[in-house]
């Protein structure tokens, strides 16, 4: 299964944005990703699901969002698979983090084959919310009409709310608001643990408490409801798989409390001990336990320690994104996309406006095969070069995420004041060209790094002779 997802309430980040982020990650090949807008004449009103062939009417009303899709051939074969956006009323989601559950709550509530899923929920969801619980609202409507055929995390977020929302069976949910001075770090397993059913700060399917004890699935002798331990997994593949993920991340952002990576009951939400911000939030992203023997380019590790636990950054990462919903600009600018395609490893995130009707050609053209031309193939190039010789390259790597994130930077910087007056569509053509500068900085760094890469390298091919 693939995915991490990092969430953070507006207090618990350095610049009072509420952050949505994850890593979408795929099977073993490739999953060319485009980023796109999605103007209300492109949306669907008869919506088929290509996965489960499900039919939905969509509501007529449908407003203008940003969206991650795999290209265009692949949308043929396999759907849309939206994954991530921001649309007009400041309202973000990503979706989904494939989780994990039990027999337990299968037999009573199975799968339905029929139901929606990832490649589903941002196209149905997205377009047609003006906050965070509305999103929950609306997907739970969903999930108890149609069902599911497999078992989700999603995040929603506002301006002021961060929700993580899961999927429970074929028709039931659960979610909970993320503190605003906290975070959330889920990793492919069902993460949700004390749960409150009245507290306002949660949001269930409307039998689930029933449902919990009717059929006497709470196993913890307090009384008390952990939905992890109610509606999880409790499987041997989850100490190597999930749990080690979550360990690592608070281990990032609170390195003073003392964990194991083999502890099934890490907290759900925690108080970072620092304010968090984008840089952090990538780092975590992109990470493969380094400082520990878990690193898989550790060379002072052992064979066994190397591969002991699946890393968050890894081959597998088809596109990363944090949506930033900031509070210290006005609300036409505070939606913003971090981007990157690719192995995390090798990448850098990109802030995009999402103010806007069209996107840069380098992330919006991607295609089937390799182009140099697309980010996503550049940062596949980088990676394929770099995985062989880390610690040749590590300087590079460092300098590309640091040079392309102080440039998204400052162009935002510039832009933001720029355009503190403006409005309606000449707002967006600034944002827009500010998109396109971003951009072009993102990729010319990324061909320095990668000529910089080619040229220390050259020299010291292992086919040789004379100047070993």
């Amino acid at each position: 299964m693939p995915c991490t997802t990092i969430l953070a309430g507006k207090n618990a980040t350095a610049d009072g944005s509420t952050l949505i982020s994850r890593n979408e990650d795929c099977g073993y090949t490739f999953n060319q990703k485009h980023f796109v807008v999605v103007t209300p004449d492109k949306q669907p009103k008869n919506y088929k699901s290509v996965t489960s062939k499900i039919k939905i009417d969509l509501p007529s009303n449908p407003m203008r969002y940003t969206s991650i899709p795999g290209i265009t051939a692949q949308q043929r074969k396999m759907g849309i698979w939206g994954e991530a956006g921001i649309n007009d009323a400041n309202t973000a989601m990503s979706a989904t983090e494939t989780s994990t559950t039990n027999s337990r709550i299968l037999g009573i509530d199975p799968l339905v084959e029929k139901g929606i899923g990832e490649e589903d929920i941002v196209t149905i969801v997205l377009p047609y919310i003006h906050s965070a619980r509305e999103g929950v609202k609306l997907l739970g409507d969903y999930l108890e009409k149609y069902g599911t055929y497999e078992s989700n995390g999603i995040a929603f977020a506002d301006h002021d709310e961060v929700w993580y929302m899961e999927t429970i069976g074929g028709h039931h949910w659960a979610a909970q608001r993320i503190p605003d001075d906290s975070y959330v770090v889920a990793p492919n397993w069902f993460s949700i643990t004390d749960f409150d059913f009245a507290s306002a700060d949660t949001m269930a399917s409307a039998d689930l408490q029933k449902m919990i004890d009717d059929y006497h699935l709470n196993v913890d002798p307090d009384g008390k409801y952990n939905l992890r331990h109610i509606f999880g997994s409790h499987k041997d593949s989850d100490y190597r798989y999930n749990i080690p993920r979550q360990w690592y991340v608070q281990k990032l952002f609170n390195p003073s409390i003392a964990e194991t990576p083999d502890n099934p009951d890490l907290p759900f939400i925690r108080k970072p001990e620092r304010l968090i911000t984008v840089e952090d939030v990538k780092y975590a992203l992109s990470s493969r336990y380094q400082h520990t023997p878990y690193d898989p380019y550790d060379s002072e590790g052992t064979s066994a320690t190397r591969t002991a636990f699946r890393p968050i950054g890894f081959q597998r990462n088809a596109e990363s994104h944090i949506i930033q919903l900031r509070n210290d600009v006005p609300k036409e600018e505070a939606g913003i996309c971090w981007l990157s395609f690719g192995p995390n490893a090798f990448n850098s995130v990109v802030p995009f406006y999402t103010n806007v009707l069209d996107t840069p050609a380098t992330y919006k053209n991607t295609k089937e095969h390799f182009d140099i031309h697309n980010m996503y193939w550049m940062t596949q190039l980088i990676a394929t070069i770099a995985d062989d010789h880390p610690k040749r390259y590590q300087m590079s790597l460092e300098n590309l995420r640091q040079n392309t994130m102080a440039a998204g930077r400052n162009v935002m910087i510039k832009t933001d004041q720029k355009v503190a007056k403006l409005s309606g569509k000449e707002l967006q053509k600034q944002l827009q060209e500010a998109n396109n500068e971003t951009a072009k900085r993102a990729y010319d760094l990324a061909m320095k790094c990668l000529g910089g890469m080619v040229e220390n390298g050259a020299l010291k091919l292992h086919l040789n002779y004379g100047n070993e």
